[in-house]
């Protein structure tokens, strides 16, 4: 992996860390679920980002790398519709 690549994957996951810090402090003083649940799923994405950077770039093309991201995304699509159910 290039030095450049690196770079940005790393300030990727330093920016999913910040996002998710600010969605657990919205969570706290809000208590709404939607909060908490995008929180967990940028901690997914720091955890997805942080692993891409630190494995062999040839170990990037596994299906098994993209779990936890699949995991993101999947939970910020059930957060958006249980926000929108409970209304």
């Amino acid at each position: 992996m290039t030095s450049v690549v690196a770079f940005l994957s790393g300030a990727s996951a330093l920016a999913s860390l910040a996002v998710s810090l600010f969605f657990l402090r919205f969570w706290r003083e809000t208590r709404d679920r939607l909060f908490l649940l995008f929180a967990i799923a940028f901690i997914f994405m720091t955890i997805n980002r942080t692993f891409l950077v630190v494995a062999a770039p040839s170990k990037e093309n596994v299906p098994w790398a993209y779990v936890l991201r699949l995991a993101a995304f999947v939970l910020i699509a059930f957060a958006v519709a249980d926000k929108n159910r409970s209304r």
